[in-house]
């Protein structure tokens, strides 16, 4: 072979996957297309940052109802080590995650089988989804006094309330799963001669489990939303216990931390979830 026929056949021309009739790789993104959200998150949050420290500083608005950023970390520091109201902010906090990890046990338990329900089956959809369209549109605070008179004032009811908000998103993620679950994968399986336990546990459950955990996702938010209403009866800890306490002093700096802590908590479970999400489903994790 000549020299002239080596350059020739390696040329970038000839030896790339398009002139072979093969599609090319694809390209790995850009470190800059990685990190511009990145970039952009960290502007919006120094941004708002700037923009509170400006209106405290040229007293937009009063101390009383606006504090200065170093207030209310100063405010975060003093609840860290003396606490409020009789209680730490690790108090108060593992108060509120035991509500709302005792209420998403329910919610899962009783929302996940009912959602499977509801997309398998006619009947199943007409006994639970009006239940599912009575409880979803409801504020908690509407079901409340019911769920004291029946359950008291105890810690039962609080991470019932909690459960109740949680378990329609629950259901009905579920639901659209089983919606998305192939038909030609079903009818493999049975066609192999699998039982229907069997289709169920290895071809519907694994395909509706994206639908499931984003159904989670969204019961977190829910119940992080509940859980100030749920602690308004008869609680000495949790988050949103000290934040209704100190709005009743206007103690708006601690109101203001303990927004905060609920965000950051809130911020920890969405990446804790995707996380999860991501080790279990990777395929619907890649496809997002």
């Amino acid at each position: 072979m000549t020299i002239e026929t080596r350059a020739l056949l390696s040329h970038p021309s000839l030896t790339s996957p398009e002139a072979e009739g093969r599609p090319a790789p694809p390209r790995r993104p850009r470190r800059k297309t990685r990190l511009l959200p990145v970039l952009v998150s960290t502007a919006t949050i120094v941004s708002f940052l700037l923009l509170w420290w400006l209106a405290s500083a040229l007293a937009l608005v009063s101390p009383v109802f606006l504090p200065s950023p170093a207030a209310v970390a100063i405010s975060l520091g003093s609840l860290v080590t003396t606490g409020f109201v009789d209680a730490t902010l690790a108090e108060h906090a593992a108060a509120s995650l035991w509500r709302i990890f005792g209420a998403l046990f329910f919610a899962v338990l009783i929302g996940v089988p009912a959602g499977l329900v509801i997309g398998l089956s006619r009947i199943g959809k007409a006994l639970f989804d009006p239940v599912v369209e009575f409880l979803r549109p409801l504020p908690p605070l509407a079901y409340l006094p019911l769920i004291i008179i029946w359950f008291g004032i105890g810690e039962p009811s609080k991470i019932i309330v909690i459960a109740l908000a949680m378990l329609p998103p629950v259901i009905i993620s579920t639901a659209a799963g089983v919606k998305t679950v192939p038909k030609d994968q079903v009818r493999a399986a049975r066609s192999f001669g699998a039982s229907g336990l069997q289709v169920l546990s290895h071809v519907i459950l694994p395909n509706t489990l994206p639908g499931i955990l984003t159904g989670i996702r969204i019961a977190l938010g829910a119940g992080w939303s509940t859980l100030v209403a749920a602690e308004l009866v008869a609680a000495n800890r949790g988050l949103g216990f000290m934040i209704q306490s100190a709005s009743q002093f206007l103690v708006t700096d601690v109101v203001i931390a303990g927004i905060l802590v609920i965000a950051l908590i809130a911020f920890l479970l969405e990446g804790l979830a995707r996380v999860v999400e991501a080790r279990l489903i990777p395929w619907a994790s890649h496809r997002n």
